[in-house]
């Protein structure tokens, strides 16, 4: 097995995690990594914080240093985009005909922000965040000056508003439901959220729609559901992503939602495997698929695909968690909650120094988010998998240990 050509569909940090652990794995077998875009592997959440708002490097973002696929004799193709993929014939086609035979395939192929197919969707100045391209061509924007519409207040929509306020410009951000992040968090946290950008000079507008987006050659107005309209020099998109499937279900592939692998990130024909934003996974812990797309998933599940390729049998069961900062207020959430489920506070909720849980229809701890609160995610995830029923008087009291808790006290 050390031997084995591997190949990896998606030069990002699922997929240089995995070329990673290929070789600490001991994998002494070709190792090639094939990416679409020009630049070395990054990690994408500085590109909607400290590097879209200038205050780190573009090396920072690398998900490795110069020279590390070179010193670990991994093929890295850059600007190579996949057109074909053969699983019968094991071989992947790459754009100008190039064909690379493997013995095990990996697809971190990531995901697409999702477009809107509005009138005058295609003006100058509409914008999406994915890349360091687009990360770069939004920075160019704030250097600009004047107001910027996100449309969209999940979490790139949140997070890029307060980089373009804290880079000055005016920003108004757009939710069609009642709070910013209701559609993951619920009403009571987005509230929240929502408070937090209305404080620092977000224009916050909720429960409305765009109609349309009117300009000559470039974007000047979004005109909303209602009849209003908001001038802007430029706005940008941010109403999720849609996992990459394509190559995967042209070439015979199970794709639901996804490409749908098991535990151990197999895909449906033998050799080949998936994870990353693109993966939708069998989860041990919860007895279903789940299909994460979030940078410790990123990190984690390409990192365990290259460790099972190498030869490990080990399901992937980590618990999911992601991370976000705008403005003054920094969060960690683990778990998996139904945004509708009831919520029980720990700590200073208006000071924003808190702890929320997430219940479940048993009374057990679904998810749990700390916000400005540091030392505590460790204990939020050992109570998640204590699968203990908790009394949400205790859960509340910041006096009774959380370790307590999930033993059942």
């Amino acid at each position: 097995m050390s031997d084995e050509r591997i190949v990896i569909v998606g030069a990002s940090l699922a997929g240089a995690k995995a070329a990673e652990a290929l070789r600490e794995e001991g994998h002494a077998g070709p190792v090639t990594l094939v990416g679409a875009e020009t630049e070395a592997p990054y990690e994408r959440p500085p590109l909607s914080k400290d590097y879209l708002r200038g205050e780190s490097e573009r090396e920072k973002a690398r998900v490795h240093p110069d020279g590390f696929y070179r010193e670990h004799d991994i093929d890295l193709r850059l600007g190579s985009e996949v057109t074909a993929l053969d699983i019968d014939a094991r071989t992947v086609t790459l754009e100008g005909g190039e064909r690379l035979g493997w013995d095990r395939l990996l697809l971190t192929l990531g995901a697409e922000p999702r477009r809107l197919g509005l009138p005058g969707a295609d003006l100058d100045g509409i914008l999406y965040l994915r890349t360091m391209a687009d990360s770069d061509a939004l920075r160019a924007r704030f250097e600009a000056g004047g107001r910027l519409v996100v449309v969209g207040a999940g979490w790139i929509g949140c997070e890029a508003a307060a980089s373009a306020r804290q880079r000055g410009m005016e920003v108004t951000l757009l939710e069609r439901l009642d709070q910013p992040l209701q559609g993951v968090m619920g009403p009571e946290i987005g509230r929240v959220f929502g408070d937090l950008h209305r404080e620092n000079g977000v224009e916050v507008l909720t429960g409305t729609g765009v109609e349309a987006f009117e300009g000559d050659g470039r974007v000047e107005r979004v005109h909303l559901a209602g009849g209003r309209t908001i001038d802007c020099d430029a706005a940008l998109v941010g109403v999720g992503v849609a996992p990459r499937t394509g190559p995967a279900e042209a070439a015979g592939l199970d794709v639901d939602e996804g490409i749908l692998v098991d535990a151990r990130l197999r895909a449906s024909a033998p050799g080949v495997f998936a994870a990353g934003d693109c993966a939708n996974a069998e989860h041990p812990f919860y007895g279903r698929r789940v299909r994460v797309e979030h940078w410790a998933n990123a990190l984690n599940q390409g990192a365990h695909a290259g460790r099972v390729m190498a030869g490990r049998d080990e399901p992937y069961e980590r618990i999911p968690y992601f991370f976000s900062d705008q403005f003054d207020l920094g969060m960690e959430y683990s778990g998996l909650a139904d945004p509708s489920a009831p919520v029980v506070f720990r700590g200073d909720r208006q000071g924003r120094e808190f702890v929320a849980f997430w219940l479940d229809g048993e009374g057990r701890v679904a998810a749990g988010m700390n916000v400005n609160v540091w030392d505590v995610n460790d204990q939020v995830q050992e109570l998640i998998r204590s699968r203990a029923v908790v009394d949400p008087t205790a859960l509340a009291d910041p006096d009774v240990p959380l370790e307590r808790l999930a033993r059942g006290g």
